[in-house]
């Protein structure tokens, strides 16, 4: 029997998915300290429509790159969020770890994938 490709992605994400919920219930999200933010320092930017972002994040010494939105940055930090499954995880993460994704970018991925003509 063969493997379905239509859905191939769709199900390694939600495998991927599964795999980062489980490893959260024994390793903590990391997040950046105030120490490292210092938000007395640099400004806050704080956007009424966030943008969608890939970015990388840490649950414990364990790195995944997830898909999530961009809610604040600073001018070395990103203030994320992102769901698996109905939890959805908040967090810092240095600014370079965070790539922004445009609707170019998302039209291309589809492409690649069959999605779109």
């Amino acid at each position: 029997m063969g493997t379905n490709k239509r859905y191939a992605d769709s199900i390694d994400r939600r495998a991927n998915e599964r795999h980062i919920l489980d490893l959260s219930r024994t390793a903590p999200l990391q997040s950046l300290t105030e120490k490292e933010l210092q938000l007395d320092i640099y400004p806050l930017t704080t956007y009424p429509r966030p943008q969608r972002c890939r970015v990388w994040v840490r649950f414990g010494p364990h790195p995944f790159r997830v898909e999530g939105r961009v809610l604040r940055t600073t001018q070395l930090a990103a203030g994320v969020e992102f769901k698996l499954e109905e939890t959805t995880f908040k967090c810092w993460v240095w600014g370079p770890a965070c790539e922004v994704i445009t609707l170019d970018d998302v039209i291309a991925d589809r492409k690649a994938h069959g999605g779109l003509a």
